[in-house]
């Protein structure tokens, strides 16, 4: 009996498609989980790789040795500070401290400045919080105070500490949901802020989702002003920030000075189902053998250069460096004298700094973690005309388009920072 060519074609197309749609599923995913885990946005399957292309999302680099992207022009402000009326006299204090890191922090000032703006209350400058109980700093061990105070000059009043006469058991403690709206803040904010005259907040994160909203609102410019544009590092930080961006591009010649850095961080996946769930087998995070062979069939040459966010050598790591072996954390890049304050100290708040700004300065961002470590570098990378950012995927075939896999926060543009910038 003879066989058909017209079905055993049309039987590898049918194959062909299911693979394609099981792939475009796991990406989504994700992406989705920001309403599960403290994940990041629900974003739908990338666009082909012409139409993101045509759109001027990415550009391939013609430069550079490997599937590297060219950054695009560093976007604008859509916000004016002149559309928002200056603040003659405040009445009452808001306080609150900033924890988890800076990926929290980002949020944590952007509520705080939203809720004392609309109180017309003076802000506390924050203390920062780590995870072990008594481990507490001052905002500018981290932080540059005189750019964070001179951004809200007339839009928010700040104090760098509460009058000796208020003592901070008579703050009334009030917690706001992540992006706090206006309507949150007249019915469970204001009242308590006008029975008790001063409030500590908390910022709580029911979900984490930063996509933008198609609804605006009064609070909004108010918003990205504290989201991204009211506190940088301060200088000691800044220079060793840089000194190991300087380092890992000197270790990137073959490349062209360019470098990945990749959110991977064992201690979490431990604790994390890393396994894939249904029949698309869709995934929250990537271990180190899966995320090599993601960038080996997207392109990458082995001689390429990695700069991972965990903080020591691990040997469940070594897969990664058999496959890349420059790649280097954070032990290898710093500066020698600059370890006993920034790496070998018990306090982990200055890592995660570091962490967090040279993911938002890299090359190319690959998270292996669904979270809001990924969506806030994800924001700072857009913001500043970086949007080479790749979820992970196991891919079934021996090489994919780089472009495949761009993250649907700049593929889509529904990152809340496409609302902030123009």
């Amino acid at each position: 009996m003879g066989v058909d060519l017209r079905q055993v074609v049309a039987g590898i197309l049918t194959l062909t498609m299911f693979v394609m749609l099981g792939q475009m599923i796991k990406r989504d995913h994700f992406d989705s989980l920001q309403d599960k885990l403290p994940g990041d946005g629900e974003d739908a399957h990338f666009e082909s790789v012409n139409a993101i292309e045509n759109d001027g999302l990415v550009k391939l680099s013609k430069r550079s040795k490997g599937p590297w992207m060219e950054d695009i022009q560093e976007l604008k402000p859509c916000w004016s500070r002149t559309d928002l009326d200056e603040i003659e006299q405040s009445r009452g204090y808001v306080t609150f401290s900033l924890t988890n890191g800076p990926e929290y922090h980002v949020s944590q000032i952007a509520d705080a400045v939203v809720v004392a703006r609309y109180l017309t209350a003076t802000l506390v400058l924050p203390d920062i919080r780590g995870s072990k109980p008594g481990d507490v700093r001052n905002f500018e061990d981290i932080y540059d105070v005189d750019k964070f105070m001179k951004s809200l000059d007339g839009i928010v009043k700040v104090a760098k500490e509460l009058p000796n006469e208020i003592s901070i058991r008579d703050l009334a403690a009030v917690k706001v949901p992540n992006r706090v709206t206006e309507d949150h803040i007249v019915e469970s904010v204001e009242p308590v802020f006008k029975s008790k005259g001063n409030i500590r907040l908390a910022t709580y994160f029911p979900s984490v989702n930063m996509r933008k909203t198609a609804q605006k609102s009064s609070v909004d410019s108010v918003a990205c002003l504290g989201m991204f544009g009211t506190f940088e590092l301060q200088s000691e930080v800044l220079e060793v920030v840089d000194s190991m961006i300087e380092r890992l591009r000197t270790l990137s010649r073959k490349s062209n000075g360019k470098f990945i850095a990749l959110d991977l961080r064992v201690e979490i996946l431990e604790n994390k189902n890393c396994h894939g769930s249904g029949s698309a087998r869709a995934k929250s995070c990537y271990n180190a053998q899966e995320i090599a062979l993601f960038l080996r069939k997207v392109g990458f040459d082995t001689d390429t250069t990695i700069y991972l966010t965990q903080s020591r050598w691990d040997n469940s790591l070594g897969v990664l460096r058999d496959i890349f072996p420059m790649t280097y954390t954070k032990e290898s890049v710093m500066p020698d004298e600059k370890k006993g304050k920034f790496l070998e100290s018990e306090d982990s708040e200055f890592e995660k700094v570091i962490d967090f700004h040279i993911c938002s300065q890299s090359d190319v961002f690959v998270p292996a973690i669904s979270g809001l470590f990924y969506a806030n570098v994800a924001g700072k990378r857009i913001a500043s005309g970086k949007p080479q950012i790749l979820v992970p995927a196991d891919i079934p075939a021996t090489s994919a388009p780089i472009t495949n896999y761009l993250s649907p926060y700049v593929a889509k543009r529904n990152h809340l920072a496409y609302s902030c910038f123009c």
